[in-house]
């Protein structure tokens, strides 16, 4: 190269380059979303409830408002939905309340069996060190039993938030449920005209990926429900109802959350039907982890957007960091929705 000459720059450089920059304004504003998302994330977990329970009840409201008026319909179909959800938790308290003595009583007898199970080999415990460990919890509670209450009254508004999340999310509902076309359509009109076809090609787009992933999750967490709500009633465990329930609503959290919550029901078998049921459960984790892996996840994306389980676990591991629980449930269907919204238009530009 000669003196003065500027250095020439390779095709590759140059196309890395344009990636590189890209991808920095991409994770700045996923960044920027995460930061708004917790700063306000009562209101982005009740809109983001709102369009769950509309993806879910809005092609039933379409269906019995061909019988009555579209406002009495989208009400009749809201309130039939809460008699639903209410009728379920409400078995759930009876399963429990019905259940209470005998689980009192079991998990005091298998607590016994543990403790004898892990004096023997190949775990071999000294008995006074299981007692030790009973007398330094009882000492803990007792000396920390203001700092508990104080929890439990500060946990008192976290309660009042999740109701009043819950309910401006039922409100939002009903305005999507009810008008959420004209909502959208009112939003495009706002837009410049140059960019109207964009915007509806990809709010279509991020829409049905939303809903196929909406009604594809609930098929997962449903399957997954019925199948350890069967199998811990054949084996016995107690609370299966309550546990199925579990992991109804861990199901959401793809590829961890079934794994926890059978985890939970493992500790239940274990403590009140011994080492053999627990095992069985065990079993059952692995054969449920199979069966929604290989068959019912490949569905569901297929259903919205196929997205490779490594994209999958990334997504809900930086959405739980990002913003907890909430962010591990958001995170695959907005990655999903990102994703097809760029595919579509893409696909309008070719």
């Amino acid at each position: 190269m000669q003196p003065g000459t500027p250095p020439t720059v390779t095709p590759f450089l140059r196309t890395a380059a344009a990636y590189a920059w890209r991808l920095l304004v991409v994770g700045l504003l996923v960044h920027a979303l995460f930061a708004v998302l917790g700063r306000f994330h009562e209101i982005g977990v009740a809109v983001f409830l709102g369009l769950v329970l509309t993806a879910l009840l809005r092609p039933v409201a379409d269906v019995v408002a061909r019988l009555l008026p579209r406002a009495a319909a989208v009400a009749l179909t809201l309130i039939v939905s809460i008699a639903l959800v209410l009728g379920v938790l409400t078995l759930v308290g009876e399963a429990v309340a019905g259940e209470q003595t005998t689980l009192v009583r079991e998990f005091r007898e298998g607590i016994g069996r543990i403790e004898h199970w892990l004096q023997r080999p190949p775990f071999r415990l000294d008995p006074d060190t299981l007692s030790g460990l009973q007398s330094k919890v009882g000492d803990y509670l007792s000396s920390h039993r203001s700092a508990l209450l104080s929890t439990a009254v500060s946990g008192a508004g976290h309660v009042v938030a999740v109701f009043a999340t819950l309910v401006l999310g039922l409100f939002s509902s009903v305005f999507f449920i009810h008008s959420g076309d004209r909502h959208w359509a009112w939003f495009q009109e706002q837009l410049p005209s140059s960019v109207r076809d964009r915007v509806a090609i990809g709010g279509r787009a991020a829409w049905s990926t939303f809903t196929g992933y909406t009604h594809g999750i609930i098929l997962v967490a449903a399957t997954n429900a019925v199948l350890v709500g069967i199998a811990l009633w054949a084996l016995g465990v107690p609370l299966a109802v309550p546990l199925a329930l579990l992991e109804f609503l861990a199901a959401f959290i793809p590829l961890v959350g079934s794994p926890i919550a059978l985890a939970i029901a493992t500790v239940v078998a274990l403590a009140s039907k011994g080492p053999l049921v627990a095992g069985l459960v065990v079993a059952l984790i692995v054969i449920i982890g199979q069966i929604e892996g290989h068959l019912l996840h490949p569905l569901v994306m297929s259903w919205a957007v196929r997205l490779h389980p490594l994209v999958v676990a990334i997504s809900v591991v930086a959405g739980s960091i990002a913003a907890g629980v909430v962010g591990a449930v958001v995170a695959v269907p907005l990655v999903s929705v990102v994703w097809s919204v760029y595919t579509a238009l893409r696909e309008a530009r070719g």
